[in-house]
């Protein structure tokens, strides 16, 4: 199942097991603090986790359908081209959160 219409053309794919494919969010370098202030992408910090929307799930995944932004450590992840674009291939336990419309205010979330 996807929901980028750059994996409908050319040969379809179809993921296994537990993976997610997601398409990450904006882009890594600089970014703005709520300040408004400019954080160069070379600036040391703590480990942070990124966003990504998920473009794609194996059948084995339970919490995640196509759509979901999903958060995750951007250290734990394996790299693909299709089409000329850049995605993440995630295992489900590498998902650290889900956002998304479905999910109940009240939810305890993924593996906790």
């Amino acid at each position: 199942m996807t929901a980028d219409p750059d994996l409908d053309h050319g040969l379809p794919i179809r993921l296994l097991h537990d993976r997610v494919l997601v398409r990450l969010d904006g882009n890594e370098g600089e970014r703005r603090s709520s300040a408004g202030i400019v954080i160069p992408a070379t600036a040391a910090v703590g480990r942070r986790l990124s966003w990504a929307t998920a473009v794609g799930v194996g059948p084995h995944v339970r919490s995640i359908v196509a759509g979901d932004r999903v958060l995750f450590d951007p250290d734990d992840r394996s790299e693909v081209e299709l089409h000329g674009r850049g995605y993440v291939l995630l295992r489900e336990r590498d998902v650290h959160a889900v956002a998304a419309e479905r999910v109940e205010p009240d939810a305890t979330g993924l593996y906790l």
